[in-house]
């Protein structure tokens, strides 16, 4: 499929013309149409729920209409079960909408699924070169750039947008969002490691060659306290937490320094969790990584 910038923006009509219709979308063959093709341009990597915008103060657009379009093929699907996929097998099934079954993968598309209870939701980008460690997870609308390691026991949410060579470890989370369709989906740009146990949550975006150690939490409103500079970092009404570029963070804490918390009452003694950039990349943080060449 090779949209054109007219056909693509016919789609977008049709996608919030069958939305804005609510149920009434679900007798008509028109919208599953246009539903299918958003579909099939999501899982091209032709269309995206958000890609790089130098004119955004973030670097990054939302596009909502694809938000919209994929609420629609929730809402035109039914109920179906599902067979483990690949196989006669019935003694286990899925049940879900008949409009996301999972992906199925050739050779020729030159993504590794390793053997061990993996799924790609339809509607989901993946691209050449990517690694799927057992067992992972993909939803739909996400975006995996090429070169990507999609670690076991990690989940890639809805919509969420991931760079080239990125390494997602085990148990990573990033997490997904559908509404409000306008809100930020996560953002891990090209060459970020994110660590063991990491979570990225509530639009966050992290930018290049960033490293997460492991158990690093990052949301919205989470400040980011930047060593090196002297500098908190936060969530603006316009803006979600961005971690810079090449930037480690760690997981640590800070005192809570009112009420009971405070270390001078006769205190509970409590502390807050809080990521903190203790360094930014440099050579010795790229040897760490190259672990990354050897498993490819």
């Amino acid at each position: 499929m090779n949209l054109t910038q007219l056909e693509q923006e016919r789609l977008e009509r049709d996608i919030d013309r069958h939305f804005a219709a609510g149920l009434a979308a679900v007798k008509d063959s028109a919208a599953m149409t246009a539903f299918l093709a958003l579909r099939s341009a999501l899982e091209s990597g032709e269309v995206r729920a958000a890609e790089p915008d130098s004119a955004s103060p973030s670097g990054w657009r939302v596009n909502a209409w694809v938000k919209r379009g994929i609420l629609l093929g929730f809402r035109l699907g039914a109920l179906e079960e599902m067979p483990l996929a690949g196989t006669s097998f019935t003694g286990l099934s899925f049940v879900d909408k008949h409009t996301y079954p999972a992906r199925r993968f050739t050779a020729a598309d030159g993504v590794r699924v390793v053997p061990g209870g993996s799924s790609v939701r339809a509607g989901a980008f993946v691209s050449r070169g990517v690694v799927c460690m057992p067992p992972m997870y993909i939803n739909v609308g996400a975006y995996i750039d090429e070169g990507a390691l999609v670690d076991s026991h990690a989940l890639v949410g809805s919509c969420a947008q991931i760079g080239k060579r990125v390494h997602l470890s085990a148990a990573a989370q990033i997490g997904g969002v559908l509404e409000p369709v306008n809100a930020n989906p996560v953002v891990i740009e090209d060459d970020v490691l994110v660590g063991g146990n990491c979570g990225v949550y509530e639009g966050a975006i992290v930018r290049k060659g960033a490293v997460l150690a492991a158990g690093t939490i990052l949301t919205r409103g989470t400040p980011l306290f930047d060593l090196v500079n002297g500098t908190i970092i936060r969530a603006t009404a316009d803006l979600p937490l961005i971690v810079p570029e090449n930037a480690v963070v760690v997981p640590g804490s800070r005192a809570v320094s009112k009420g009971k918390g405070h270390p001078q009452s006769e205190a509970w003694g409590l502390g807050l969790y809080a990521p903190v950039i203790v360094k930014y990349r440099d050579e010795k943080t790229d040897l760490s990584t190259t672990l990354e060449d050897l498993l490819r």
